[in-house]
């Protein structure tokens, strides 16, 4: 599915608000595909002590596919941590161009790659 440029740009700015450099992005497993080469998931981030699903503006920003039947976000491919993969690349698309404060190191530099912005754990 292809989401309007107006749509991607809504949930990117939703998504900035909720999510900042440093905090961890939860994700759930709700389905592989019977070949094995796609996950359904959900992503949530902890708010004020209560869970904040991300999944819908995650699949919008990211322009991935909404799986409406699972109502979760889905991600192509194998071989790899899929839930590692969504959380790199919503980092990646928050923050393009790195975020503006070193939030951490990577191979003992400080780090502002996109990328790297968020943690990644599953649930």
């Amino acid at each position: 599915m292809a989401w309007k440029k107006s749509d991607r740009f809504e949930s990117v700015e939703m998504l900035r608000k909720w999510l900042k450099p440093g905090d961890t992005v939860y994700t759930v497993l709700r389905k592989v595909a019977p070949s094995g080469m796609s996950r359904c998931m959900d992503l949530y981030v902890i708010e004020d002590g209560e869970p904040l699903r991300l999944t819908f503006h995650a699949a919008r920003a990211l322009d991935w596919s909404y799986e409406e039947r699972t109502e979760a976000l889905r991600v192509a491919g194998c071989g790899m941590d899929a839930g590692f993969h969504a959380v790199y690349s919503l980092g990646s698309v928050l923050w393009p161009q790195g975020t503006p404060e070193p939030h951490g190191t990577r191979n003992s530099q400080p780090d502002s790659a996109g990328g790297y912005a968020l943690k990644h754990r599953w649930l």
